[in-house]
């Protein structure tokens, strides 16, 4: 199977375009589609919002609108969930903490709550313990990455 492009196809990729769309995606909260990536939500905004950054365009997205999406998906356990009133997961809680990372905000969270030994345990402690190469070094006590830790200023004791 082929793609057969027209003649008068852009030859140019249309950033403006790209920005333009991804800027207007959640503005409209009743789209058919909008509602039916619920389930993602946290992931996609991350990926929209490195894809802004990328293209320069950062600025255009709203930073407290989004941070308080960030602050209302936090559970009591530390976790995010993928979008308000789900439930708290490892992949969410990674897109949340890289999120304000993006926006140097890691300080509107409770950082502290973020290191949950049921997530990262079974999560990034279990990929290690099963010989995943991409898994970076984990630290023994709270099973996150060492350089996790060392981003969100978390350098735990190590238990003698």
């Amino acid at each position: 199977m082929y793609v057969i492009l027209k003649p008068d196809a852009p030859s140019a990729l249309l950033l403006d375009k790209h920005a333009d769309y991804i800027a207007a995606y959640g503005s409209k909260k009743d789209d058919y589609e909008y509602t039916l990536s619920e389930y993602l939500r946290m992931s996609g905004i991350y990926w929209g919002l490195t894809v802004m950054d990328l293209m320069g365009q950062l600025h255009r997205m709203n930073l407290q609108e989004i941070i308080d999406f960030i602050k209302a998906c936090q559970h009591d356990c530390g976790g995010f969930s993928a979008s308000i009133g789900h439930d708290p997961h490892l992949l969410y809680t990674l897109s949340a903490v890289q999120i304000l990372c993006l926006y140097d905000s890691l300080d509107a969270i409770d950082v502290d709550k973020v290191v949950d030994p049921f997530h990262t345990l079974f999560g990034v402690a279990g990929l290690s313990l099963l010989g995943e190469e991409q898994v970076k070094a984990v630290n023994p006590v709270l099973c996150m990455p060492e350089d996790v830790l060392q981003r969100i200023g978390l350098q735990p004791d190590l238990l003698s």
